[in-house]
């Protein structure tokens, strides 16, 4: 049996998640897992499922027999094959949290991704990088350079043939061009519970301001700084007996799994952006699943 994930979204129409079933049954597909979402507001629909296609029908056969309900209901659709991983360039400044923490779980098989580059603009891990592998690019940028610097990073996502790139700390804030070339397809971790807190040191603001939770956003990249769609977040609670320094630790934490579950949603096919918000589903089952332990 193939597994085959399905990804629909379209105006909210009544009809919708009969005729996806039906004919998914009519091709001898099992549906294992599926939800939906109907935004009211908005007259938007979403749905993702999981199914086997238990007498051998292909992605390409069903994608062609869908199109006519893809047309009756103004659908966009995909069919996905969740064995293929999604090849990521993932890119870092100086602070190595976040990407040590994606390439533990990477190697671990908590996150099923192929990680074909690791960009930076400093050389402080390189080290680490190239014994996973995984070939470094060392890319200096400066406000001369910054166009030059950004077209030589297009080269290394293009040539690798990325599909997803990941700011795993990287403290350089991208052009408008390169945010809508990548439109949808660019995560970032922002080390704050946003809207709170943004630019820079949010732990020295948060901490002036006494706050009793700190927390980490991870969203899409969009022109509009740290406005892109949410896709992640979580908190830990501080108290008034902790220093700045507690917090920047206890917040490095928290932006390693917001970062990794935020990239967990999106190469499951989970998350779908409506509008300056997001519909994030729950994995299916077996999807949280290692390849192995350590």
């Amino acid at each position: 049996m193939t597994r085959i994930l399905l990804t629909v979204s379209c105006p909210g129409r009544p009809g919708i998640v009969a005729a996806i079933s039906a004919y998914l049954a009519e091709q001898g597909c099992n549906i294992h897992d599926s939800s939906q979402f109907s935004d009211i507001d908005n007259d938007r629909f979403f749905m993702r499922l999981s199914f086997a296609s238990e007498q051998g029908a292909t992605r390409g056969a069903l994608a062609g027999g869908f199109a006519g309900i893809a047309t009756r209901f103004g659908a966009d659709f995909a069919f996905h094959d969740p064995s293929e991983k999604m090849k990521v360039v993932i890119m870092v400044s100086r602070f190595g949290h976040c990407l040590n923490d994606l390439l533990y779980r990477w190697r671990i098989g908590a996150l099923p991704i192929d990680i074909v580059a690791v960009i930076s603009n400093h050389m402080d891990y390189q080290k680490v990088v190239v014994n996973h592998d995984i070939p470094f690019h060392c890319i200096r940028v400066t406000p001369a350079n910054k166009p030059g610097a950004e077209a030589e990073q297009m080269r290394v996502v293009r040539e690798s043939g990325a599909d997803l790139i990941v700011l795993a700390r990287y403290m350089q804030i991208l052009s408008d061009e390169m945010c809508r070339d990548m439109s949808g397809r660019i995560i970032n971790i922002h080390h704050s519970f946003l809207p709170s807190f943004k630019g820079a040191n949010p732990y020295k603001q948060a901490f002036e301001r006494g706050v009793k939770l700190i927390g980490a956003t991870s969203h899409y990249v969009t022109a509009d700084l740290d406005e892109g769609p949410i896709i992640e977040q979580d908190t830990v609670r501080v108290t008034h007996a902790q220093s700045p320094g507690d917090y920047v630790s206890l917040g490095r934490d928290v932006e390693s799994a917001v970062l990794a579950r935020a990239i967990h949603a999106h190469m499951h096919r989970r998350v779908f952006v409506n509008g300056d918000k997001t519909v994030v589903f729950p994995a299916s089952p077996g999807e949280y699943a290692s390849e192995r332990m350590g």
